[in-house]
């Protein structure tokens, strides 16, 4: 049996707990997942889920999970290989202190890390509106490689309800990493 290429998934204090933690079951069906949970995730789970505990006892049952502060994990070494990174959800926080090499915590150093590595590096972030600090960090991360993928709601698909949104944009994630999935179906213009 061989070992699974590793992936990294950062949740940082952004609203989308249900976000990052259904990127961390689809990811952890094909890859071995490393999550990365910031305070500010962990204070977020308990406004958007009805129980931190339980949400922490699920990614803990789907990946290696981390404390945010901790710099001596082993994903903070580019020595450690990985397949790449997604930071979901991102807060404008995190988005800033990875354009600008600001690695305060293990999420950013990881993702400073994915950067140096040439590795596939996903950045689904959650703000809106947008100003113009925003707009040029995520183009700065763009510049350097980094897919931006916001969770923007697309209607060509007719999403039913908040599932259908998450299920768009974690097949858009596994998309970036060439993992076929079945989360929604792509523009048929026919």
């Amino acid at each position: 049996m061989t070992e699974r290429e590793t992936v990294v998934v950062g949740l940082s204090g952004a609203s989308g707990t249900r976000l990052g933690v259904a990127t961390v079951e689809a990811l952890a069906e094909h890859f071995s997942v490393h999550a990365v949970v910031t305070d500010g995730a962990r204070a977020v789970m308990d406004h958007e889920t009805d129980s931190r505990a339980e949400t922490m006892a699920a990614l803990e049952s789907m990946a290696t999970v981390h404390d945010g502060e901790d710099l001596s994990a082993p994903i903070a070494s580019g020595s450690v290989p990985t397949a790449g990174m997604v930071v979901v959800p991102a807060s404008m926080k995190s988005v800033a202190a990875i354009a600008n090499g600001y690695a305060e915590n293990l999420l950013v150093r990881a993702a400073d890390v994915t950067l140096k590595e040439d590795r596939t590096l996903v950045v689904v972030p959650r703000e809106s509106p947008l100003n113009e600090a925003h707009l040029e960090n995520l183009l700065a991360l763009r510049k350097r490689g980094v897919a931006v993928v916001p969770p923007v709601l697309g209607f060509y698909y007719d999403p039913q309800d908040i599932q259908d949104v998450i299920d768009r944009t974690v097949g858009t994630i596994l998309d970036r990493f060439d993992v076929e999935h079945d989360r929604y179906e792509p523009w048929d213009p026919v």
